[in-house]
């Protein structure tokens, strides 16, 4: 199993925030289809004001240069990210066409 932490800012309006809160109650289900299809065996996102935090955890074998060409050539999650968008505001460091980005592990109390 692989585990990816990403971060993410939304735009810093109270009223979109909770917006994406309440998309987020209800996924889509052909949304969460799709990210299980990929390789993705389990994902959180956490808040604190306006930034957010993933968590996911895949298989051994998860490409993510491959699951997003998957994802962006489905009609429903292209959909889904278009709406998105909305809400969400890249970092900084994000590079052309990236939002969640990256992050690097720095503490583990198991080592």
């Amino acid at each position: 199993m692989k585990r990816y932490c990403l971060a993410l800012d939304l735009v810093n309006d109270a009223e979109k925030i909770q917006q994406y809160q309440q998309y987020h109650q209800k996924v889509w289900p052909e949304i969460t289809t799709n990210i299980r299809n990929r390789g993705v065996l389990d994902m959180q996102i956490w808040q604190v004001e306006n930034r957010l935090f993933m968590i996911m955890d895949t298989t051994d074998d998860y490409d993510a240069d491959l699951a997003q060409s998957v994802a962006v050539s489905e009609p429903k999650n292209l959909e889904w990210e278009t709406l998105m968008s909305q809400y969400q505001q890249v970092l900084p460091s994000a590079k052309p066409g990236e939002k969640w980005i990256e992050m690097e592990k720095i503490f583990d109390l198991k080592q």
